[in-house]
């Protein structure tokens, strides 16, 4: 893999289980990875402190993709159509800051897209986007068990009931961005 023609997305929706599901399914993408990221609390967070609101960590994923395929702009349309950007620090059953809607950008280009992508998308939407737009922060990599955690687990409780319908909505919305079934 040359690492020149990807770039990196770090994304915040809610369950990172849901939004690497969501990810790893687009066309473009080569990796997602869950993890942590922009809390106050020193040192790496593990998932029970995360989990516990104290940290101020947010549930990321960090996405790798080739910007000829799918592009940043496109990535976000995804991101905003896949989870609700209009309710604070919450996501369905999951509420806590930890599962806020945020987007962390690596450098004032991401900024300027993710800036612009909330202002369109705005219409769409009955309430205000809370989304949050901030400076890419140190990336903490989840634990092991979360990693491809829907592709592992498919018919765990949370993975049938919470993200099965969120990849269905993808599937319909986003079709063409999805990757070939070969």
């Amino acid at each position: 893999m040359n690492n020149n023609q990807y770039e990196i997305a770090t994304l915040g929706g809610g369950c990172f289980w849901c939004t690497e599901a969501v990810f790893q399914e687009l066309d473009g993408v080569e990796a997602v990875v869950s993890g942590y990221m922009g809390g106050t609390v020193p040192g790496k967070p593990t998932y029970r402190e995360v989990c516990s609101g104290l940290t101020g960590h947010a549930e990321v994923v960090q996405v790798t993709f080739n910007p000829s395929i799918i592009t940043f702009k496109e990535l976000l349309d995804v991101f905003m159509t896949t989870h609700n950007p209009t309710t604070l620090n919450q996501q369905g059953a999951d509420v806590g800051t930890q599962y806020r809607s945020v987007i962390f950008c690596h450098d004032s280009h991401q900024k300027q897209i993710a800036e612009e992508v909330l202002r369109d998308m705005a219409q769409y939407f009955e309430s205000p986007i809370v989304t949050e737009i901030t400076e890419l922060q140190t990336f903490h990599k989840a634990e092991d068990y979360h990693q491809n955690y829907y592709r592992s687990n498919p018919d765990q409780g949370y993975c049938s009931f919470v993200i099965a319908p969120k990849l269905s909505k993808l599937r319909q919305r986003h079709q063409s961005r999805l990757k070939s079934k070969t």
